[in-house]
């Protein structure tokens, strides 16, 4: 999933016309639409992985971080040896940094409160992909994007009011941060589509790693047993591998649609937190999970057009 980049569309800039996405084939659009659905059933197994009875005995305080540091590593040593075009740009950096911190926030809110909790603050994040893509990058907007955002938010909006009522304001910013981050990750990975997907990825995680190392290495809590086998599966199945793929989706996947498709993964994560853990769900999340099935419906049921 990481050869020929050379085809890749250049970057929409800042001023340019709204247009549609002629770069991009429909055969194209529908490639890349199944890509980021899979990334996020990849990622819909985070809770599985992060409320794992075997990381009980880290504290909660240090639990986030050290979570962030061995996940970025084991990510990374499944990317490295994918990444074999790699080049330098400033335009990395606001890239890499989001990413570090989207990673410490979202990570540090799922063990401070619910895990699909965490999940759904994070994905207020098509709110702010839609209003930048679409305002300030000039995004080709679909006819239909209107209303899957709104029902989209509203569903997310369901789900945080009934389910945060005990959760302290802290860690409901938490929350709120990863999700501003995640946008401009999506973002960062949409405007960067010409460098190769496999070393954008590397290059997050090689970053988040060592920006986590000190913290992780001085605390003296290394991992024991079964540990390993969950913090490996973390690192590559749950967050390297996936977001290769979602970036190869990016290519001819506005930024904003990328992020309504991937309202899948916390759709998702309640199943698996249940099958796992005995989690069920709450009315509220059948509820608001129903209105993101809708939006999705209406944007891509037969009536609508999807060029």
């Amino acid at each position: 999933m990481t050869r020929e980049l050379e085809d890749a569309p250049a970057p929409a800039q800042p001023g340019d016309a709204a247009h549609p996405d002629e770069t991009a084939p429909a055969g194209g659009v529908g490639r890349g639409r199944l890509l980021i659905c899979i990334a996020a059933l990849m990622w819909s197994t985070s809770g599985f992985f992060s409320k794992a009875t075997v990381f009980a005995a880290w504290p909660e305080e240090q639990r986030g971080p050290l979570l962030v540091f061995w996940r970025a590593l084991f990510a990374s040593l499944v990317l490295l040896p994918m990444a074999r075009r790699p080049r330098w740009s400033p335009r990395l950096i606001p890239m890499v940094v989001l990413f570090a911190v989207m990673n410490l926030t979202f990570l540090t809110a799922m063990t401070r409160v619910e895990a699909t909790m965490a999940i759904w603050l994070q994905y207020t994040a098509p709110m702010w992909v839609f209003l930048v893509g679409v305002c300030w990058f000039r995004e080709p907007v679909h006819p239909r994007d209107g209303s899957m955002l709104v029902t989209g938010m509203l569903g997310v909006g369901v789900i945080c009011y009934f389910g945060l009522g005990d959760s302290r304001a802290e860690h409901i910013l938490l929350g709120l941060l990863s999700g501003i981050c995640f946008a401009g990750v999506v973002i960062s990975l949409r405007q960067l589509r010409d460098f190769e997907s496999a070393f954008l990825v590397a290059l997050n995680h090689i970053a988040t790693a060592a920006l986590f190392a000190p913290y992780a290495l001085s605390q003296g809590l290394w991992p024991v047993g079964s540990q390993w086998i969950f913090l490996v599966g973390f690192g590559m199945f749950q967050i390297g591998l996936p977001y290769v793929i979602f970036a190869r989706g990016l290519r001819s996947v506005t930024g904003h649609e990328s992020s309504f498709l991937a309202l899948l993964e916390p759709l998702l994560v309640p199943v698996w937190v249940y099958l796992a853990w005995g989690d069920a769900p709450t009315l509220a999340t059948g509820l608001g999970g129903s209105l993101i099935l809708a939006g999705l419906a209406l944007r891509y049921g037969p009536t609508a057009s999807n060029r």
